[in-house]
């Protein structure tokens, strides 16, 4: 089934762009590049019988029940989850090794910390990925990943409640040109980053998978050393989640595995 939502992309452009995190020590405080919202039409993948994998397409989709349910801030649940996120990627992507390292609850809500993000992007340029796999695992070993196969994948999850406001849509990678991609700089108050935003494509092609549920994850790959592709997402904002009363709540977590 195809709808149709608003994305916003990133402009191309000589001057350098970046997001601007707690400026001035105020926590929340954000300052964004220049975005352009765009209207696109989205493939629903519960339509058809449509199959998706990482090596691929960048994403699949699993039903991978988890035993915690509230994803509370004094982070009692993480060992049980790492845990759970570890056997998960072992057997869907078959990787030998599994480090979760970053957890992150969005809320579709004002008040929120942190909010859907609502650009075009992919988290991890390969600057900003090969300085990851340093800050994670030290030069030394950092080096041996490098000599082998290693990837970041996210793990994204509902949380408490089905998804119908702002769910996660992704730009199939074979319709992406390379010159849709840039970088786009991450600064923090004690450390930079860098992710790719994407830039408007009419080729592109949506899709995502309706009204997830916290017994459902997508699986996607934001950078991979040999070359696997990597994919472009974002919230979608679409019609039929306009009258939903439940903002939309999720987990994303950031992993670095090797094969």
């Amino acid at each position: 089934m195809q709808n149709t939502a608003i994305v916003n992309y990133h402009i191309k452009s000589h001057e350098v762009q970046a997001f601007q995190f707690d400026v001035d020590g105020k926590i929340g405080t954000l300052i964004e590049p220049e975005l352009i919202p765009t209207e696109v039409t989205v493939q629903d993948m519960r339509e058809g019988n449509i199959h998706l994998n990482v090596a691929k397409d960048g994403v699949t989709f699993k039903r991978s029940p988890s035993q915690i349910d509230d994803f509370e801030s004094t982070r009692s649940w993480q060992s049980t989850y790492d845990q759970e996120l570890e056997s998960l990627l072992k057997t869907s992507l078959g990787a030998q090794e599994v480090i979760v390292f970053d957890h992150t609850v969005r809320i579709d809500d004002s008040n929120a910390t942190r909010r859907p993000a609502r650009n075009v992007h992919n988290d991890y340029s390969q600057d900003g990925a090969e300085q990851r796999l340093i800050d994670i695992v030290g030069e030394e070993k950092a080096r041996i990943f490098s000599e082998g196969h290693y990837a970041f994948i996210n793990v994204w999850r509902p949380v408490e409640h089905v998804i119908r406001t702002a769910p996660l849509g992704f730009i199939h990678p074979d319709s992406m040109r390379e010159t849709d991609w840039m970088n786009i700089e991450l600064v923090y108050p004690n450390r930079h980053g860098q992710i790719l935003g994407v830039a408007a494509n009419p080729e592109h092609r949506w899709f995502y998978l309706s009204e997830m549920t916290p017994e459902e994850v997508a699986i996607f790959n934001i950078y991979d050393n040999e070359g696997l592709p990597h994919v472009g997402h974002s919230a979608l904002d679409m019609d039929s989640g306009k009258t939903s009363t439940k903002p939309r709540k999720s987990i994303e977590s950031r992993t670095l595995v090797r094969y």
